[in-house]
């Protein structure tokens, strides 16, 4: 059985999945960056299919960069959309850098935000 790579995004400010977050997954070889993928959260803030598995799965370095700023306009746009927020949101990207060191194992990189803040943890 080979590992895997997922990852799953709660909204805390509103107690439910961050729905349509658009995040990427970076590698990081030498001072490099390559892009890997994009991807956006399903309705469970969660993704359709593992950001990497099988053959994919290769020990590094790599960043899940999540693009919460946007995500947070989108939601307070439709929340309220006759009043105009007067200060951008305080986080617009969360870079996560981590190590994967075997390609046999499941890395789950949960991320619970909200406006002012975050938290993320390795997962099972």
């Amino acid at each position: 059985m080979s590992g895997r790579l997922t990852t799953h995004v709660l909204d805390l400010s509103r107690g439910i999945p961050a729905t349509g977050l658009t995040l990427q997954l970076w590698k990081l070889t030498d001072g490099m960056s390559k892009l890997l993928c994009e991807e956006v959260t399903n309705s469970d803030g969660r993704l359709d299919a593992p950001l990497l598995e099988g053959n994919e799965m290769e020990s590094g370095c790599y960043e899940l960069l999540f693009m919460v700023g946007d995500y947070y306009r989108r939601v307070d746009a439709k929340a309220s959309a006759d009043t105009q927020r007067e200060m951008p949101f305080f986080l617009e990207q969360i870079p996560i850098r981590f190590h994967i060191e075997s390609s046999m194992q499941h890395y789950h990189v949960p991320l619970l935000v909200a406006p002012g803040g975050y938290s993320t943890y390795r997962g099972s």
